[in-house]
């Protein structure tokens, strides 16, 4: 489920390049959101008039929040810092967040990978660098600006992996997806003025990232990562980079250098890595000893 997700995000960018060339980045942002939370509402809605106990929705506010602050910042993070670097480097350092992951997974959640995941983390960073990454690395101010984004969805990947046991996964995910709506709204108000019609690509872009990589990705992560862990999870997500690579292909012919496909092989390799360790530690759990 989480591969389908981050397929879903890879096949997003060149939809959303060709939209935000012509119209407001924040209020793009806005309007997705906008719609995914309509999206989300019925199926919100139609459980309250048989809960057994409405109070678990006003309990679900706070971790919402806290949760869906850490995403607009990340998506804020990211899209202003790629007004002064470039996307390559952009692209390595969202992927930091792979990193961080595991480090916050350990620090915060006192849940220490396996070696399994840390070699795995290891293939997907060092792949990410040949996939994405040109030029120095020197530190700028929109390296600064998209080491944050990364900060940032490594607290989001955290913060779901910590509330999705406890909470339903509906509810969790529009909570989310309606508090970056309202912060996403506020920011473009100020930062962009008076939001303009959008044209007719832009609606198409919206509507697609909005029911597809916003709606349903996200109830997808707060489902899947109820039986599995942020660092698996963060690794699964490093792959979007390999997505967004062979839709841009198929979509505007854009080639893949050997580095590339290079980086992709690693990415996916680190991925096989940390499935097997997974697994094989499952099955040594479910193996009688004695």
């Amino acid at each position: 489920m989480l591969l389908a997700v981050t397929a879903i995000w890879g096949g997003t960018f060149v939809t959303v390049q060709k939209a935000v060339a012509t119209f407001p980045v924040v209020t793009f942002l806005a309007i997705r959101f906008t719609l995914a939370t309509l999206v989300f509402l019925p199926l919100l809605l139609r459980p309250l008039s048989t809960a057994r106990d409405p109070g678990r929705y006003r309990r679900v506010l706070l971790p919402s929040l806290l949760i869906s602050v850490t995403l607009f910042a990340g998506y804020a993070f990211q899209t202003y810092g790629l007004r002064f670097t470039t996307p390559a480097k952009a692209g390595f350092i969202t992927g930091i967040s792979v990193v961080l992951v595991p480090l916050g997974s350990a620090l915060f959640l006192r849940r220490p990978p396996h070696a399994g995941a840390w070699l795995g983390v290891a293939l997907a960073t060092v792949g990410l660098a040949a996939l994405t990454l040109n030029g120095d690395l020197s530190i700028a101010p929109g390296d600064l600006l998209v080491l944050g984004c990364a900060i940032s969805f490594a607290a989001q990947i955290l913060l779901v992996g910590h509330f999705a046991p406890r909470f339903d996964a509906v509810p969790l995910a529009v909570g989310q997806i309606a508090g970056v709506a309202i912060l996403s709204w506020l920011v473009a108000l100020a930062v962009d003025g008076p939001p303009t019609w959008p044209g007719r690509q832009v609606w198409f872009a919206a509507a697609f990232t909005g029911v597809m990589a916003t709606s349903f990705a996200f109830w997808a992560q707060t489902k899947a990562q109820r039986l599995t862990s942020p660092t698996h999870t963060a690794l699964i997500f490093a792959t979007e980079p390999v997505f967004a690579a062979i839709f841009s292909f198929l979509l505007i012919g854009e080639q893949l250098t050997p580095r590339a496909i290079v980086g992709c092989g690693l990415i996916l390799t680190g991925m096989l890595v940390s499935e097997s360790g997974v697994w094989l530690r499952r099955r040594r759990q479910a193996t009688p000893t004695g």
